[in-house]
């Protein structure tokens, strides 16, 4: 029997299958209607084949406690930051950038969460909030990111309200002249930026600082994520990943046991 994780998002579902460890699998699907359809599609995508009772099953997410196959369930703090610590043992801080929330974790060396803060009460400085900003400058979230790099300047927007940061780049994309388009975009990372900065410093800055969520692969938030606080982060190469490797890696200790 073999480790597996599952984090049911509201956007994505993940899910990574451990052999010891390997990773044998990892998969990221939409996230459908019910939580328990979409991980055993997931599932089946990984392996190929229809549901079997060969892997113990830890989930987590907001879906995390309807997947009726899974053995047990863990909060996502908890699988954010055993995941991350298996990738980079020497972080000390993850900042998570999911499709609607924030998430501040600070381990300890045993790769234990420490202390942890979170915001979901604004679309501002979220996944969703990016994709709704890259509808505005009608352009890809890849390009947005590559041409931010390129910026003179930050445009002015709101770091408080989605509403309003939405509004202030209608205004600067119909100004005569309009602002850049890179400074547009540099505005909206630095509105993201300011709230993350504002939950890291009440929690404690510390280094080694890694980052996680689908965000994580946006080469110019990271870029001004960097510029802000003053040196590089740790990025995984699949970011989306870390909380689903989480769970697999308590699923596999559990085996162990």
């Amino acid at each position: 029997m073999n480790a597996a994780g599952l984090d049911i998002g509201s956007l994505t579902t993940k899910l990574v299958i451990l052999d010891g460890d390997s990773t044998t699998a990892s998969v990221v699907i939409p996230s459908g209607e019910e939580a328990e359809a979409t991980a055993r599609e997931a599932l089946a995508q990984a392996k190929g084949t229809e549901f079997k009772d060969s892997l113990y099953f830890v989930s987590t997410g907001i879906g995390g406690k309807t997947v009726s196959f899974a053995q047990q369930q863990k909060s996502i703090t908890t699988c954010l930051a055993r995941g991350i610590s298996r990738l980079f043992p020497s972080a000390r801080m993850l900042i998570d950038i999911g499709a609607e929330s924030i998430t501040i974790v600070k381990l300890n060396e045993r790769g234990r969460v420490s202390d942890w803060l979170g915001h979901d009460k604004c679309a501002a400085g979220t996944g969703i909030f990016l994709q709704q900003m890259a509808k505005l400058m009608q352009m890809p979230l890849e390009e947005m990111a590559k041409i931010s790099l390129n910026a003179k300047s930050s445009a002015e927007i709101s770091s408080t309200c989605a509403v309003f940061a939405e509004s202030e780049v209608i205004s600067h994309v119909h100004r005569d002249p309009p602002t850049p388009r890179e400074d547009i975009v540099a505005g909206i990372y630095s509105s993201l930026v300011s709230r993350v900065m504002a939950l890291a410093k009440r929690v404690g800055i510390e280094k080694d600082v890694a980052v996680s969520g689908g965000v994580g692969l946006n080469i110019g938030l990271v870029a001004m994520l960097e510029k802000e606080l003053g040196f590089k982060v740790l990025v995984p190469e699949q970011p989306q990943l870390v909380a689903a490797l989480g769970a697999a890696v308590i699923a596999g200790e559990n085996l162990g046991r």
